[in-house]
């Protein structure tokens, strides 16, 4: 397989891990945008949230909870942004989430093109039609 993310796992490509279990593997990016930026992935191979399993899910999910703690003890953030990107935007086609520390001057902005934005009600009449 040709899964940059599954080479990792199989330790062909080197990796800062932070954790590993059986089912998953936590590793610092290598394009980070915080200091501690983590990318959590399962070790089986699939694409996106429509493919992974729930027991896995629900595992990456207790991860988290427990990665959490240490991000703020050992690197003093004051939030982390949890994010996890499906088809387009996704640039790595093995599903992944991103772990990213947040800290008062890191100016990570979320931007968008408002332009593009139906009205509310347009987009929960789209949303709730039969």
């Amino acid at each position: 397989m040709d899964c940059i993310f599954c080479k990792i796992i199989a330790g062909e490509i080197p990796s800062y891990t932070v954790y590993e279990d059986e089912e998953v593997k936590v590793f610092l990016d290598i394009n980070p945008s915080t200091n501690g930026d983590l990318l959590l992935i399962p070790k089986k191979h699939c694409t996106t949230i429509l493919e992974i399993d729930p027991a896995t899910w629900k595992h990456m999910l207790e991860v988290i909870q427990m990665l959490y703690p240490k991000l703020k003890e050992k690197l003093h953030c004051e939030g982390l942004t949890i994010a996890q990107n499906n088809d387009y935007g996704q640039d790595i086609k093995h599903f992944h989430i991103h772990l990213t520390p947040r800290y008062p001057d890191d100016l990570l902005a979320h931007q968008f093109n408002k332009d593009l934005l139906k009205s509310l009600e347009e987009v929960h009449q789209i949303l709730t039609e039969a």
